[in-house]
């Protein structure tokens, strides 16, 4: 199946673009990987969930038929299968998840003094500002939370730091978040 698959990537002209190997799935480096895409079992799949998870952000992920247990996929499409020699129906559903950074933790700056508390989920992010609980998601790098007043607040996560893009009630443009060393941030940060 390798040389063949191989064979089908020159004929489309993109060899140069993929690679196919033979390995053990769950010893093989796949830090590399910008796309991976898989057709295994859902015990498979729930087996390597978290390396999936530990990957760069942005790192897309196309599941044929079984998804990853209660990390949903970011969009699924199903497709007519007439010829599909297993299954009950003659479809395929495919899933698509986009490895998100991972920022759960607490998050300080000084000045202006801004403690933020993210709770993340996979995609959904639960977050704890100036005593008001607000609701995220964070695509890729990407986060956005819904502020209080309706207005949401965007942030990139790049370089171990979160960074307003967007801002929002209590979180101004520019800001800049660190983690925080321990449970609390330093004493210049709420």
């Amino acid at each position: 199946l390798v040389q063949r698959s191989r064979a089908s990537a020159a004929r489309a002209g993109v060899a140069d673009r993929v690679e196919f190997r033979t390995e053990d799935l769950f010893s093989t480096d796949l830090s590399r990987a910008t796309v991976i895409t898989m057709y295994l079992l859902p015990q498979v799949n729930l087996q390597l969930r978290p390396r999936l998870l530990a990957l760069r952000p942005g790192t897309r992920i196309v599941s044929h038929d079984y998804d990853l247990g209660d990390w949903a996929p970011d969009r699924t499409v199903v497709v007519d299968a007439p010829d599909k020699p297993v299954g009950p129906e003659p479809r395929s559903r495919l899933h698509l998840w986009v490895v998100p950074a991972q920022v759960d933790g607490l998050w300080c700056s000084a000045a202006p003094a801004v403690a933020l508390r993210l709770r993340q989920r996979y995609q959904q992010v639960d977050a704890e500002l100036d005593g008001a609980a607000r609701r995220g998601r964070i695509e890729e790098r990407r986060l956005t939370l819904q502020g209080p007043d309706g207005r949401s607040a965007v942030l990139q996560a790049a370089d171990g730091a979160l960074t307003v893009t967007q801002a929002a009630t209590a979180l101004p443009a520019g800001l800049r978040l660190a983690p925080a060393a321990g449970d609390r941030c330093p004493p210049a940060a709420r």
